[in-house]
């Protein structure tokens, strides 16, 4: 994180504006993760408690080392106080290091909880939270948050109890060793308030400020460290430009560190003025009853209460600290319960269909409308059917809504109106897994994962056989290229595939679709962006493939079109014109605008195209 480790509170909007509301429910939910580790807690308890007992030891063994020691001149008595001093301060370290580790060990714990269940959860969400939502703020939250709990498991929640215990127990000897200078000692403690409630404001402020500007650097490393993101950059020499951008906000990140380092410090400085003057009364007072009122009060008595007063200003100084990052705190699990709650919209309903037999990959379209705001559709009654073996092609202009209707059918998008079905079973009924194991979709934007060829394909199929992986990648036409690298199926890939062409890439997620041995294969303008070579070689991939299975096209070239049993015309939302290729171009229509202007222009590429057989 940029400005270095410090604790911090990930705001919201909403947040920005209004502290989080610590009520009774968020407090429940937040100690709702220490239940699986109450027995670990009781032992950090119990270890907080005696170790407290122990600390304070010392100090009270000092006034007999004083009293009965020195001014008793008992050589004995002092060497039998000093050895129980010293053993009381190693048996409370020890007992500190076993109190360190447990409570260690439960915040890692919880966070390794809280981080599966995010993760978990974020892997449920459907496409429209990670359309709508910032990359760089989806990671923060699973990383940055996260481990801000374990800092404050570890660090308040252990000071609090610490803490809390100790004054209680530096209170209760005070008061049994004088209930008059007790009081006089603890009376400067209202004047720790004033400055808490100040630095607490002024604190509360700067972090707001402070995530902004963090989230703001975040973003800016996330676009700009991305190999596209790179990529961009170098075409438009916006390397200078971008280096601006992030040393603006790296200096407005260092001014309010600077800002918020030395509003902390002059609340120490406050804080240690004020705990000075406490100890000066007690002297004062111990002074006053001893030479005025002949009391029974020792220096030994005096010396005693200075210490604990000492020992108790250091958690009072610790408990108003803790108030001010409080906030913090709950600010930052409203942020990470925040992400808890959002629903997940598109899951397996609790009685979902698992069909026992083979899929067909039939698809049908009943009156189907999509919209991603209300009031603006994307799609607009739509209706056809694919029975199983056919083919239907998808055409019309960029933004059509060609993509998003095929998305509709594993379930990345849900339809707003109509019902999909697959294998005349409605799809939002279907077990999803079961649905998106029998579609296969291989899209114009291949992904790769940063490792060997071999692995990406195992990502479809973990146990297959290296048999079936070489099958696989011939079918997809890319096993010649695959036999002349020197690492063969274990070639690296790079980042994002980078160390390939887009052809090389587009046909090895061919096979990796394959693989997965879908029933439905849709083909998502998957030739769109490559050379007329690349493209040609995943035509022959793709042809044998339509002509064995149920299958949908989005393409741009004739070629591929005139491979489909029935091509849809896809223009503003709606299915426009439907049929063959002859049929449509008799329309003269929005059809035979695309093919003189998006297909080819000339008749060679018909004749030239014998799907029955799937040679060019």
């Amino acid at each position: 994180m940029p400005g270095g480790p410090r604790r911090q509170s990930f705001l919201t909007e909403e947040e920005k504006k209004n502290r989080p509301k610590i009520t009774k429910d968020l407090l429940k939910r937040i100690f709702s993760y220490l239940k699986p580790y109450w027995k670990q807690m009781l032992v950090v308890i119990t270890a907080i408690i005696i170790s407290s007992v122990l600390n304070m030891m010392p100090s009270v063994l000092t006034g007999k080392i004083i009293d009965e020691g020195l001014i008793g001149q008992n050589m004995q008595k002092l060497i039998l106080f000093i050895l129980l001093s010293l053993g009381v301060t190693l048996g409370a370290n020890f007992i500190g290091v076993l109190e360190s580790y447990m409570n260690t060990w439960i915040a890692q714990h919880i966070t390794y909880d809280m981080r599966n269940k995010m993760y978990l959860h974020l892997q449920k969400m459907s496409q429209r939270f990670f359309t709508s939502n910032n990359q760089g703020d989806i990671i923060t939250r699973m990383t940055s948050d996260i481990s801000g709990v374990q800092q404050i498991i570890t660090n308040t929640l252990t000071s609090i109890l610490s803490n809390s215990i100790t004054l209680i127990v530096a209170l209760v000897i005070m008061f049994r060793q004088s209930w008059i200078m007790a009081l006089v000692g603890i009376a400067v403690v209202p004047l720790f308030i004033i400055p808490t409630r100040s630095a607490g404001k002024t604190r509360w402020s700067i972090t707001a400020e402070s995530q902004e500007c963090s989230d703001e650097i975040n973003g800016i490393l996330n676009e700009t460290m991305s190999v596209s993101g790179q990529l961009l950059i170098k075409l438009f020499g916006r390397e200078e430009a971008e280096y601006q951008k992030y040393e603006k906000a790296s200096k407005r990140m260092v001014k309010l560190n600077i800002r918020e380092g030395m509003a902390g410090r002059w609340f120490r400085v406050a804080l240690s003025t004020f705990s000075s003057i406490g100890p000066m009364l007690i002297y004062l007072a111990g002074g006053i009853l001893m030479m005025k009122f002949d009391s029974t009060i020792t220096v030994g008595d005096i010396t005693v209460l200075v210490a604990l007063l000492g020992k108790m200003y250091g958690p009072v100084n610790q408990l108003l600290n803790i108030q001010v990052d409080w906030i913090r705190s709950m600010a930052m699990f409203t942020r990470i319960f925040e992400y808890y709650d959002m629903p997940v919209e598109i899951e397996s309903p609790p009685d979902a269909i698992v069909p026992e037999n083979r899929a067909k990959g039939e698809v049908e379209f009943k009156n189907v409308g999509f919209y991603y705001e209300e009031g603006r559709h994307i799609l607009r009654d739509i209706n056809f059917d694919l029975r199983y073996g056919e083919c239907v092609a998808i055409v019309g202009p960029s933004g059509s809504g060609k993509s998003t209707l095929i998305n509709l059918i594993p379930r990345l998008w849900d339809a707003t109106s109509g019902t999909v079905t697959f294998d005349d079973i409605d799809v939002k009924k279907l077990d999803l897994t079961y649905l998106r194991q029998n579609i296969g979709i291989v899209s114009q934007e291949t992904y790769l994962f940063n490792g060997t060829i071999r692995d990406n394909l195992l990502y479809a199929k973990p146990d297959a056989t290296e048999e079936e992986l070489i099958d696989a990648c011939k079918q997809a036409n890319i096993y010649d290229f695959i036999e002349k690298q020197e690492t063969g199926l274990d070639t690296v890939v790079g980042n994002r595939g980078l160390k390939l062409s887009g052809g090389e890439k587009q046909r090895i997620s061919i096979a990796r679709v394959l693989l997965k041995n879908p029933s439905l294969m849709i083909f998502d303008e998957a030739t769109s962006a490559l050379d007329s070579i690349s493209e040609q070689k995943i035509q022959d991939a793709i042809k044998p493939l339509i002509e064995s299975r149920t299958s949908i096209l989005i393409a741009h070239r004739l070629s591929t079109i005139l491979a489909a049993d029935e091509i849809l015309v896809i223009n503003d939302g709606v299915i426009a014109e439907r049929g063959t290729h002859d049929e449509l171009i008799e329309l003269d229509g929005v059809y035979t605008k695309l093919y003189e202007t998006q297909f080819c222009k000339t008749d060679d590429d018909i004749d030239s195209f014998d799907y029955t057989e799937g040679e060019e």
